[in-house]
């Protein structure tokens, strides 16, 4: 197992040929460069975006076999119509796409839009993929998830009316990518499954994602640290990347070496003590089941 990755880039990722990939939110930004890397070390990846017009362009633009599909991870009929879809096997599942410190919204099925987005939708994708998943599910959380303020589940009140703060929400949806990688390895092992789940952190990457928060004083200041701070997109991508290739235990947690994890080369980092606490794992699961009426499979890989 690698787990000293200095100087760990692209051109490590092992030959992916007649593989196949899911990229959840892959028009754009850390997904688009997930896809231009796994794609040129010979896999089939499937750029899974919600505008396909969008996610043509981008894939235009990626040398190797690409195709784009529709799924709206803020619409559970959509993700349901995604899975439903799907025929044969899948190595890789990258749960990419995210909506960060966005105004007060919600979802087709009146979830709260960040944890609906973020974490609801990618985990009836999830659930519903793994009959097929035969390698490993890569969720990208954030250095939100242990922000100032000890970020925690609402489970009192998932959708934060009357108290609703963009970050608070942002910070929730992200400790909750991390609690269900937890949950989900733990099921995984516990059914006999090789699959494994695991998750990353991009550190401080330059992408879209910033422009959408809902403060003024935030966006600007966020196009100022994506001008003089903030690392690339390919660079950014490397701890989903490195999660996705590298032999690494089940729940393992991705992010860069540098200070702060803001930047750098991927290697294993740390999570808060509440992203780590198996019980409220299995309570936001089984809340989460309640919610998207999807529960957890048999696995792809657990003999028959």
């Amino acid at each position: 197992m690698t787990t000293s990755s200095s100087k760990w880039n692209v051109t490590d990722i092992p030959d992916q040929t007649g593989r196949t990939a899911v990229v959840t939110g892959a028009n754009s930004g850390l997904g688009i460069a997930t896809v231009e890397a796994l794609a040129g070390a010979g896999a089939h990846v499937v750029l899974a975006v919600r505008d396909v017009k969008r996610g043509e362009a981008a894939a235009a633009g990626v040398r190797g076999s690409v195709e784009v599909r529709r799924l709206d991870l803020a619409d559970l009929a959509s993700v349901r119509e995604f899975a439903a879809g799907w025929q044969g096997g899948l190595d890789l599942q990258i749960n990419n796409a995210g909506v960060m410190n966005i105004p007060e919204a919600a979802t087709k099925d009146g979830f709260e839009m960040q944890f609906g987005t973020n974490h609801l939708g990618h985990f009836a994708l999830t659930n519903l993929l793994l009959p097929h998943i035969t390698d490993r599910v890569v969720t990208v959380s954030s250095g939100a998830h242990k922000m100032p303020g000890s970020p925690r589940i609402h489970f009192d009140n998932l959708n934060l009316t009357g108290e609703y703060a963009p970050m608070t929400a942002y910070s929730q949806s992200k400790l909750a990518n991390l609690l269900f990688t937890l949950e989900l390895q733990r099921r995984l092992a516990e059914s006999g499954s090789s699959v494994r789940a695991l998750a990353a952190h991009p550190g401080y990457a330059a992408t879209n994602l910033q422009s959408h928060d809902g403060s003024a004083l935030r966006r600007a200041l966020m196009r100022v640290g994506n001008r003089f701070m903030a690392q690339d997109s390919r660079a950014g991508a490397l701890p989903t990347l490195y999660a996705t290739v590298q032999d690494l235990p089940g729940a393992s947690y991705v992010g860069p070496d540098g200070l702060g994890e803001m930047r750098g080369a991927p290697t294993l980092v740390g999570r808060s003590r509440a992203a780590s606490d198996p019980a409220t794992a299995r309570r936001l699961w089984t809340v989460s089941e309640e919610l998207t009426g999807v529960a957890f499979p048999q696995p792809a890989s657990v003999p028959a």
